[in-house]
């Protein structure tokens, strides 16, 4: 698989699978430290610090000579929304309905509209044509929260109903969203991860690999499977192919996740609570749990 560890997105992945269980605080420092192995180093991460701050995703205050940096209201919420999304490891049951999303957006508020289309993307509707947007999840409050968040009630149709044809519902799915692809990434997830559990399963089980490679191997597990969140739109069972790969790489996720979840926490947090000291651990946080792992 490529290497994609874009700096900014990494520490995405770390704030989302650690930092946020440990009062969503980390000093830059031990950031720098935590994104080293992954050949990020110190410029590379301010530059991408000081950008993610200027989003809006992450807020810093001085304790004396050093800065820290904790997620936003907006940047907790987004963290929520990954893990409750509605995609699911294991497909949902539909109810049959598509829910649309229409709009018209009006060329003094042009600038919205790719975050727009990204946010809808992220949400799991797909494009059915232009400015229609379709899924058979239900997104009713995500829709509610997008209309509020760009303020575009007035520009704005949603509408709950059947497909009466006569397009069967298969051929909707393929029209609005690139399934062979999505299918296909995953198949390349599998074949890349599946030796890589056997192999670091064993090593940890003999006691030969480190802390460290754990901490590493687990991060790079969970950044290469989060990309699935901006590309399967999570379809009920009824839509998906007959060969869907989704639910064989889910379980694969899971279970390297936990193989390499025990270790790979002890590394975080020696790194963390060197310079950390007053973040506590969540007690709700269960090292072997995940928000993209479901039993």
């Amino acid at each position: 698989m490529r290497n994609t560890l874009n700096t900014r997105s990494m520490i995405f992945t770390l704030y989302g699978d650690y930092i946020r269980h440990y009062n969503s605080e980390i000093w830059i420092g031990s950031l720098i430290r935590l994104l080293e192995p992954f050949g990020h180093n110190e410029q590379s991460v301010r530059a991408a610090i000081s950008r993610m701050n200027k989003q809006g995703w992450i807020t810093n205050r001085r304790e004396r000579n050093k800065s820290f940096y904790s997620l936003t209201d907006r940047g907790i919420k987004r963290m929520d929304e990954a893990a409750k999304r509605i995609f699911k490891l294991t497909p949902s049951n539909w109810d049959g309905r598509w829910r649309m999303f229409m709009y018209t957006i009006p060329e003094e508020k042009r600038s919205i509209r790719d975050e727009l289309r990204r946010e809808l993307v992220w949400s799991g509707f797909g494009m059915l044509s232009n400015s229609c947007w379709i899924t058979p999840n239900d997104l009713e409050k995500q829709v509610a929260e997008i209309i509020q968040k760009y303020e575009i009630a007035s520009y704005v149709n949603f509408f709950i109903a059947e497909n009466k044809g006569p397009q069967m519902n298969q051929k909707l799915v393929y029209d609005c969203w690139d399934i062979d692809d999505i299918n296909k990434r995953y198949d390349q997830f599998i074949k890349h991860y599946s030796e890589k559990y056997v192999v670091d399963k064993s090593k940890i089980e003999k006691g030969i690999m480190s802390d460290k490679d754990c901490f590493v191997e687990r991060t790079k597990l969970v950044h290469e499977y989060r990309k699935f969140l901006f590309v399967d739109p999570g379809l009920p069972q009824e839509l998906l192919p007959e060969k869907w790969l989704g639910e064989y790489a889910a379980s694969l996720f899971g279970d390297y996740y936990r193989a390499l979840a025990k270790p790979a926490n002890r590394f975080f947090e020696k790194v963390f609570f060197d310079d950390n000291a007053h973040a506590q651990k969540s007690e709700a946080y269960d090292v072997l749990d995940h928000p993209l792992i479901i039993d």
